[in-house]
C-alpha cells in the first residue's frame, strides 16, 4: 500500500467545496474518480484543508492511499488529463506511511483579495470594495489584534463540530497597491468559515462602522452574532501547506 501526497490548485468557482455533497460537483469527488479510473480500485482522499463553497487553492495538499505499484509523473500527468479543467495536480510525490495531509500539516496559510476598483477579468477572484472608502491604517491594527492564541467561535458558522475553538495565528496582515488589498493569515489550523467572518468584520471597522477595540471584545464574547458579516468566499485562496521538513529531502 503506498501513501501518495498530491499537491493541486483549483478554481472553486462551480463547485460545493472540497468535501463531497448531494447537491452538486466537489473538488473531491472529481478527483476521487479520476483516480479510480486509472487506479481502478476505490480509494478514500483526505485534505490538509476543507475549502467552502467557491473558495479556490493555490497550494492544496491531499494523502490518498493506492495498493499497485504506481508510477507518479506518469500518475501525475493521466490525473490532468481526466480532470476538469479547473483543478490541476501539481505534484505527486510518495510519504511515509504515517503521513497524513491533514493531522500532520503544522500550519495553512490563507490569502484574502479585496479589489478596489471593478474588473471583468478577475472579478471571480476578488470581493469589489470600491464603492467605499477602506482605512488601510485600521484593517492593520485588526490584523495585528489577530497574531497569538485566542478563542474564535465568534467567527465560525453555528454548526461547526469541533472539539475546541482555539487557533494560533503566527502571521496576519494586509499588503495594497493601487487596485487592491490583500490579508494573509498563517495558523496552526482555521475553523469553518473563519477567515471570511474575520475579513468581512475587519472591513466593517475600516468603513467606520465598527470601532477598532470590537474586534477584541467579538473575540472575548465567542458569540457569531457580533461579528461582521462573512467575506465572499471568491475572494479566498488557501495558498499553502507546512509540514515538518523531511530528513534527508
Amino acid at each position: 500500500m503506498q501513501n501518495v501526497k498530491l499537491t493541486i490548485e483549483y478554481d472553486g468557482t462551480g463547485f460545493v467545496g472540497w468535501q463531497v455533497q448531494p447537491n452538486g460537483p466537489s473538488i473531491q469527488g472529481e478527483l476521487e474518480k479520476a483516480i479510480t479510473q486509472i487506479t481502478q480500485e476505490r480509494v478514500t482522499t483526505v485534505a490538509a484543508g476543507r475549502t467552502d463553497a467557491g473558495v479556490h487553492a493555490r497550494g492544496q495538499v491531499i494523502s490518498t492511499r493506492i495498493s499497485k505499484p504506481i508510477d507518479l509523473p506518469a500518475f501525475s500527468k493521466s490525473l490532468n488529463a481526466l480532470l476538469p479543467p479547473q483543478i490541476v495536480v501539481i505534484a505527486a510525490e510518495p510519504v511515509p506511511d504515517e503521513f497524513h495531509a491533514r493531522y500532520s500539516a503544522l500550519a495553512r496559510v490563507y490569502q484574502y483579495f479585496l479589489s478596489l476598483k471593478p474588473t471583468a477579468i478577475g472579478r471571480d477572484y476578488s470581493w469589489y470594495v470600491g464603492g467605499y472608502k477602506l482605512d488601510y491604517g485600521l484593517l492593520e491594527q485588526c490584523a495585528s489584534i489577530l497574531i497569538g492564541d485566542h478563542d474564535f467561535e465568534s467567527f465560525c458558522k453555528s454548526n461547526t463540530d469541533v472539539d475546541h475553538f482555539r487557533c494560533t495565528v503566527e502571521e496576519a496582515g494586509w499588503t495594497r497597491n493601487s487596485s487592491s488589498m490583500v490579508f494573509r493569515i498563517k495558523a496552526n489550523r482555521f475553523l469553518y468559515g473563519m477567515v471570511r467572518a474575520l475579513v468581512g468584520t475587519m472591513v466593517e471597522v475600516a468603513r467606520d462602522h465598527r470601532p477598532p477595540g470590537d474586534l477584541n471584545r467579538i473575540l472575548e464574547a465567542k458569540d457569531r452574532t457580533l461579528a461582521g458579516m462573512a467575506a465572499p468566499a471568491k475572494g479566498l485562496f488557501l495558498e499553502e501547506i507546512v509540514y515538518e521538513a523531511r530528513k534527508g529531502g
